[in-house]
């Protein structure tokens, strides 16, 4: 039997399920065009499914993982009415329309996108995002299931199954490093690769994000003679975790329990370059833990203990699980749980994945900005729900801005948000959607949240969050 087609309620509207204002202010139209220019994808003619339109289309589709391509492009298309025009009359395309119209686009515009609006977007007195001066990063990768397709299977690999010796994983998978803003959960650079890839081969592609005012956490798998020294020449502050295995010579002991080490060549190296580099290691046991209690070995570049004394990098460390939380709310919370990638060829799943990240970035910087503005004073980012602002985002309209399907020269007609806003100014009663009470507070902060003056800014507030005492060992 057929499956029917997933759809949203009768009678929706994008004014009641997505925010495109929440889209276009991360991801404004002019930044679109000019990628579609440079990425010679400019729709060159009239077209029902234009350039444009696509690419905000392709960012949708991150949020309604759970409705079919046809529902999604309708709720874009009847949230928008243009001039002289009645969107509630606009047919979606058919599904080959949809497939053909992400074919012509590609993924291409979509990570030129990515790279060009998604940088770290915390500002001095973002709570939680620092450390002594230090902007607090993390690196790390995950795999996403893609659909089982010959072409993607083909082009992304399977992981190994414990079925047996030949056996593989049910789906094909890709592989993403990524670099995170800790303190906002901003995923500021990715690197896309086939699931053979090793991520500290794809991290090699996202050093160049690294800036001196950064201090980067990374777990065991990434520490390595050849990774470390082009991520240190970048300036950034390095807080890497070290295998147990691993040989660290004790050279010098601090007063802070640390030591002077150095990574040393060895016959597994690529780089030409073999002489040692000096590092830092702080030593520590975490106890409390429910597998008991747990030794880290913590490599960092900060040879001076007095700018980063041993106990608080241990207590630092720690923070490097915001990136488990960031892929959590990529992997569950906007795609789906246990929910495979819709699209069926390897070009298709990068622009898809593209896509996924910026609307995860567009709802995060929603959530910078309403946590910026909370009274009295500006909150963690953290403290906002990310579940609920993605609820927040596919069901208000906090402002409207069309996206003409003619280009950037026409103009959108009143809409029923315009008409409720001349009403109040008129004092006409309105009626408007009820909220559940235990939502208030944060509806009224992410509904409201408009961009904030980032220079005006200057409160520093350093990060410490320790979820586990660290006890340090000699």
């Amino acid at each position: 039997m057929a499956g029917t087609e997933a759809r949203l309620p009768g009678g929706s509207r994008v004014a009641d399920h997505i925010s495109l204002g929440v889209l276009t202010a991360s991801v404004p139209l002019d930044v679109v065009h000019a990628v579609l220019q440079a990425t010679d994808r400019a729709s060159e003619r009239e077209r029902a499914l234009p350039a444009h339109v696509m690419v905000y289309y392709c960012i949708a589709m991150a949020l309604y993982a759970e409705v079919s391509t046809r529902e999604v492009l309708r709720c874009l298309l009847e949230g928008i009415r243009w001039l002289g025009g009645d969107a509630s009359a606009v047919v979606p395309a058919s599904k080959a329309g949809i497939s053909q119209a992400r074919t012509r686009l590609g993924a291409a515009p979509l990570e030129a996108l990515y790279r060009r609006v998604v940088t770290p977007i915390a500002v001095a007195g973002t709570p939680g995002a620092w450390y002594r001066g230090w902007r607090v990063m993390s690196l790390d990768g995950t795999t996403l299931d893609v659909a089982d397709t010959t072409e993607n299977a083909r082009a992304f690999g399977r992981p190994a199954s414990s079925r047996g010796a030949n056996a593989t994983g049910a789906f094909p998978q890709l592989r993403l490093v990524g670099l995170l803003e800790n303190g906002t959960h901003v995923l500021s650079d990715a690197v896309l690769g086939p699931y053979r890839a090793h991520e500290r081969a794809l991290a090699t592609a996202v050093l160049p994000a690294l800036t001196p005012e950064m201090l980067v956490l990374a777990d065991r798998g990434f520490l390595s003679f050849d990774l470390w020294r082009p991520a240190a020449a970048t300036g950034a502050a390095l807080v890497w975790r070290a295998s147990a295995h691993l040989n660290l010579p004790v050279l010098e002991r601090y007063t802070d329990g640390s030591y002077r080490s150095a990574l040393r060549w060895n016959q597994r190296c690529q780089s030409a370059d073999r002489t040692p580099i000096s590092v830092r290691v702080v030593e520590y046991t975490v106890t409390g833990a429910p597998q008991g209690a747990q030794a880290y070995r913590l490599v960092t570049s900060i040879l001076e203990p007095a700018r980063a004394p041993a106990d608080e990098l241990a207590a630092l460390y720690q923070e490097r699980w915001e990136m488990e939380t960031a892929f959590d709310e990529l992997k569950t919370h906007l795609r789906g749980a246990r929910r495979v990638l819709r699209s069926k060829t390897p070009e298709l799943v990068r622009q898809e994945v593209w896509g996924l990240l910026l609307a995860h970035y567009a709802i995060r910087a929603l959530m910078h900005d309403a946590a910026l503005g909370a009274l009295p004073r500006a909150r963690d980012p953290d403290t906002l729900s990310f579940t609920h602002a993605v609820a927040v985002t596919r069901r208000t309209l906090s402002h409207v801005t069309a996206i003409p399907p003619s280009g950037p020269g026409a103009t959108p007609a009143r809409t029923p948000t315009d008409s409720r806003r001349a009403a109040r100014r008129s004092g006409a009663p309105t009626a408007g959607p009820r909220r559940a009470a235990r939502r208030q507070a944060q509806d009224d902060e992410l509904s409201a949240a408009t961009p904030i003056t980032r220079a005006h800014a200057t409160r520093e507030v350093p990060r410490t969050r320790p979820h586990q005492k660290p006890t340090k060992t000699t």
